[in-house]
Formats: structure tokens, C-alpha cells, sequence
């Protein structure tokens, strides 16, 4: 007896409904696991987190470099044009925006379609990207990324350097120090839908960790003040370059650097790579009569010699071998302070016919000649310090006037700390919190000899355009000429000056160098010590150092 229709069609949708709920209990008890896995794989992904990288700040907190958020615009290129000739969408607004070429742009997609990301636009303001995005064009997309800005610009672009585009330190202390500021990436797992498009946020997989901070011993204040007198100066002088470097006395720390020509790091377009090295750090010159102090230390030291002790210059001049060092006077016999005070070539050279050269060379060495600072600023150049086997007398006599070696400016400046200092050689460091160590270099008595000796040189020597009102100050010129193809060049000159204020109990270190000034006085008493006066004078001020006269009313 054949059952009724109805009942044989009911029996088959239970049959099938039965197969049904055993399909579905196997796709979700069984099978859970591999379906989910296969899903996962197809709208799952991974994304990067960019970190925040750590500010530079000087000793009171001013930035001098921080990170600002930023969109950058990229587009997976086979997206945006379309498999077919009917998924193709009009680019004409989003090149109009981009201010590109439609034609050159479609051309750089299709070269690109074997790749799933290529950048549109970097470090855009967020504003302007979601304009952008707010188009509506499949397959363009954001991601948020840290633009470097550098509040100080140009005057403090030598130290703080600058991060190219991918956020990553390219000169200064942004490279000397990228991996404590650039912090770690994290990452996150995210959903994403047919197009690409993030729909929601699964979860963190790590966390962005920010860089840290760097904090320095630059003082914005001074660095502004050293900066405005250096660049008046170069301009005024037409000369090829300048630097200035301000130290504290107590600390060693560097409270100001700058140097000439500069750049500003936040416009990079037409980047001229002569002005990005720091010269204050890079660049070595003979420091000619500026070492002369130090040569009267070692005299002071051999207990032959005191501050009374002369030295007869007549005629004006004197041969050592098949040379002849000459005054430009005859100045007869002069006293210590006195050579120091004009810078007597003759008398400088005698007294140093007169030492053993190897304790000569042994003050230039301690004093950190010939050797770099440890600061970890790329590019620091040590300088070079002779170390002769057999010494020429003609080699002693130029040694001992700051012939035959080279320095830096941070380096001459360290050199006069020790002075500042009453002795003690201090390491200097741009960098604070570092750990510094002290080194007694000569005594307490020779150190204050050599500041009342070099204050000769502001009140009735060679720099009195140095002078302070209201400050004693104390300090050496220097004037050399550069080496040519030919040897020594007759119309190239370097004018530095190096100093310290106030005498009794000095509290900043200052150098100045000009190089190749276009002036017929080129002298460092004519160009760099009225720099020096102007950058020191203010700093005092600044720092409420109070004066030791009245100034007149």
C-alpha cells in the first residue's frame, strides 16, 4: 500500500532537515576550529602601531624637537584601478587634490600592481587626509604615523640634527641617540572587510612603546643670543664660516653651540649638505696663540719660572735653525704676562728653547688634545696632536705656539675650562644627568697666575675689545693662517678668540671662531672678541650673574 504523497514529501523534508542540523552540529562542533582558522586567514590582520618618539628638550624643558601625529595616504594599487574595464572608478578628484598627473599617476599604479601598498602622500595633517579619504576612492587608505618638528629651527639645528621620513635620527643627536628615542613598535590584530577597509579593532597583540626623553644642557636662551651674534658677525664680515661655544665652568656642561651657515631642519627641500655638519665638533684648526697660556703652565710647573720672569725678545726677532720667528716690534725684555699679553712669538719661542718638549706635548695631551670628547655626537673629530720621536727645535718653538696641531672650538673651549676651573680638567657633556670626571691638571696657584695673565691680554693686550663693563674678564686671541695648496696662505685667515668671566670666580667658558673674515684687520682681537663680549655679556645677564662694578648711570 503506497503511503499518501503528503506523507512520502514530509518524510523527505525531515530527511533533509535531519541532514541539515547533522551538517551544521559538524561545521560547528567538529569543523569549528579549521572554519574559524580559514576565516581568520581571509579578514585577520596584522598592523603595525607606530611609536611615539621621545622629545629633545633643553635644561629647562623647551622642546627643541617633538613629534606631532600625522596621516599618510597609501593605496593597494590593483584596488584602486580594477580588475575589469567595468570596476574601473574616476581618479580625476583624487589627482586633482594629490595635485598630480592623472595619466603619470594611473602609470605608477599599474607599475605597482604586483604590490598591495604603495604610498600616496606622507605626514599629512589629519584634516587634510580624511578630506582625502572622504572621497570615497576604493582602495586608498591612512596610516597614522609622528612628523618631527623642531621648534628652534635653525639655531639649534647642529645639535639636535634631524629624522628623515621614516622617523629614524639622520644627523645630530637624533642619530647619535635614535634608539633611546625611537621607542618600540606594537602591533594589533584587526578585521577587515572584501576591500580591505578595517572594520573594527580585534585586539592589541603589543603595545607601543614611546620613546624616551632627551633632556640637554643647551640653554635655549643663550643658544638664541650666541646664534643672533654669530650669524651678525659672519654676514658683516662676509666671512666663509663661525662658531660659538658657551661652557659652565662648575659643570663642564655645553650650554651653547652654533655654528655658521646653518639650515632649518623642518624645511629640507634645497638642503645644502656643507651646512648640516656641526663644526664646533667636525672642524680643526690650528689653535695658535691661544695655547700660549698653557706652554707658561708648563714653565710655571718646573719651579724654574714664576709669573716675575723675563725674557729678553730683542731685537724682535730670533733664529731657530733656517727659520727666523719674528715680533712685529722689538718689544725687549718682557715678563710672562707680558708675552701673553702681545702675543710674542719670540718671546713664547725662547721660553720653550728653554723646556722639555715632551712635558710640553704632555699638557696639550692631558688638556685632551688629540683626543675626541666622548660625546657620541657623529662626526666629532679628535684633532691631531704631533707625538715626535726626535723633536726639531723649529718644531718645538711653532708646537709651543699652536703650530703643528689641530683642534676643535668644544675642544679649545674644554682646554680654557681647566683654567676657568683652577686646574681641574672636567669632561664636557651635552647631555644631562651623564655621570663627568674630574682631572687636577696643574695647581690651584698656576691656574690663578695663568687668569691674571690672560686678563692682560683684555686690559692692555690684544683683546681689549673683549672687555665687559661690570665683568672682569681673561682670555686669549688667536689669529692663523690657512694652509694652501702652497703652504700657508697670505689672504686666508682664522680669528678666534677664547675666554672666560667673571675673573675671580669664572663662571662661563666662551669660543669664537671666524673663518676667512673679508676684512683688512682679520686679527682674533678685531673680528672674534667683540662677538665674544656680546655673547658673554648677555649670557651673565641671563643667568643673573651679578657684576662687580656699578655700571655708569
Amino acid at each position: 500500500m503506497m503511503l499518501p504523497r503528503v506523507y512520502l514529501v514530509g518524510m523527505i523534508v525531515l530527511a533533509l532537515a535531519a541532514g541539515m542540523l547533522g551538517r551544521l552540529w559538524y561545521l560547528q562542533i567538529v569543523d569549528k576550529d579549521f572554519l574559524q582558522d580559514q576565516g581568520d586567514a581571509r579578514t585577520i590582520r596584522m598592523e603595525r602601531i607606530n611609536a611615539y618618539r621621545g622629545i629633545i628638550q633643553d635644561k629647562a624643558g623647551k622642546p627643541l624637537a617633538v613629534s606631532t601625529p600625522v596621516l599618510s595616504l597609501w593605496a593597494n594599487p590593483s584596488e584602486v584601478l580594477g580588475k575589469e574595464d567595468a570596476d574601473r572608478q574616476d581618479l580625476t578628484a583624487l589627482t586633482d587634490y594629490l595635485e598630480v598627473d592623472k595619466a603619470t599617476f594611473e602609470k605608477k599604479l599599474t607599475g605597482n600592481l604586483s604590490r598591495n601598498f604603495v604610498y600616496l602622500r606622507r605626514h599629512l595633517p589629519p584634516a587634510e587626509a580624511r578630506e582625502i579619504l572622504e572621497l570615497g576612492i576604493r582602495g586608498v587608505y591612512a596610516e597614522r604615523e609622528y612628523h618631527r618638528f623642531y621648534p628652534a629651527g635653525e639655531v639649534a639645528a647642529h645639535v639636535v640634527g634631524f629624522t628623515n621620513i621614516d622617523d629614524v635620527g639622520q644627523e645630530g643627536l637624533e642619530l647619535s641617540f635614535d634608539k633611546w628615542l625611537a621607542g618600540t613598535p606594537g602591533k594589533k590584530k584587526v578585521l577587515k572587510n572584501l576591500y580591505g577597509e578595517i572594520v573594527r579593532d580585534v585586539k592589541p597583540v603589543a603595545e607601543a612603546q614611546p620613546g624616551k626623553s632627551l633632556s640637554l644642557t643647551i640653554d635655549l636662551r643663550l643658544q638664541y643670543l650666541a646664534y643672533r651674534e654669530l650669524k651678525s658677525a659672519v654676514q658683516h664680515f662676509k666671512a666663509k664660516s663661525g662658531s660659538v661655544v658657551v661652557l659652565d665652568v662648575e659643570t663642564g656642561h655645553v650650554l651653547a653651540m652654533v655654528n655658521q651657515p646653518s639650515y632649518n631642519p623642518n624645511n629640507r627641500i634645497d638642503l645644502d649638505l656643507a651646512a648640516v655638519r656641526n663644526r664646533a665638533l667636525t672642524d680643526v684648526f690650528e689653535p695658535g696663540s691661544t695655547v700660549k697660556p698653557f706652554t707658561v703652565g708648563v714653565a710655571l710647573q718646573t719651579g724654574r719660572y714664576s709669573a716675575e720672569s723675563t725674557i729678553d725678545t730683542s731685537p724682535g726677532f730670533v733664529r731657530v735653525g733656517s727659520f727666523t720667528i719674528r715680533d712685529p716690534r722689538n718689544r725687549g725684555v718682557l715678563k710672562l704676562d707680558e708675552i701673553i699679553a702681545h702675543s710674542s712669538q719670540v718671546g713664547i719661542s725662547r721660553l720653550a728653547l728653554d723646556l722639555n718638549e715632551y712635558e710640553v706635548w704632555g699638557m696639550f695631551e692631558q688638556l685632551g688634545f688629540g683626543r675626541d670628547l666622548g660625546s657620541g655626537f657623529p662626526g666629532e673629530s679628535t684633532g691631531y696632536l704631533p707625538n715626535h720621536r726626535r723633536w726639531k727645535d723649529i718644531d718645538r718653538a711653532t708646537f709651543a705656539y699652536g703650530y703643528g696641531l689641530t683642534v676643535t672650538p668644544i675642544q679649545l673651549a674644554a682646554a680654557y675650562l681647566t683654567i676657568a676651573s683652577g686646574g681641574i680638567k672636567r669632561d664636557i657633556s651635552m647631555i644631562e644627568g651623564v655621570p663627568t670626571q674630574e682631572k687636577r691638571v696643574f695647581s690651584q696657584e698656576i691656574a690663578r697666575q695663568l687668569k691674571t695673565m690672560l686678563a692682560t691680554v683684555v686690559t692692555d693686550g690684544t683683546a681689549t675689545r673683549a672687555a665687559i663693563t661690570g665683568y672682569e674678564v681673561a682670555g686669549k686671541t688667536g689669529t692663523v693662517r690657512k694652509i694652501g695648496e702652497d703652504g700657508y696662505q697670505d689672504t686666508q685667515h682664522l680669528a678666534f678668540f677664547a675666554g672666560m668671566a667673571p675673573l675671580d670666580s669664572p663662571r662661563l667658558v666662551g669660543v669664537v671662531l671666524i673663518n676667512e673674515p673679508q676684512m683688512d684687520q682679520s686679527g682674533g682681537g678685531t673680528i672674534a672678541a667683540p662677538v665674544f663680549s656680546r655673547v658673554i655679556q648677555n649670557a651673565l645677564r641671563i643667568l643673573n650673574v651679578p657684576p662687580k662694578l656699578q655700571e655708569a648711570v
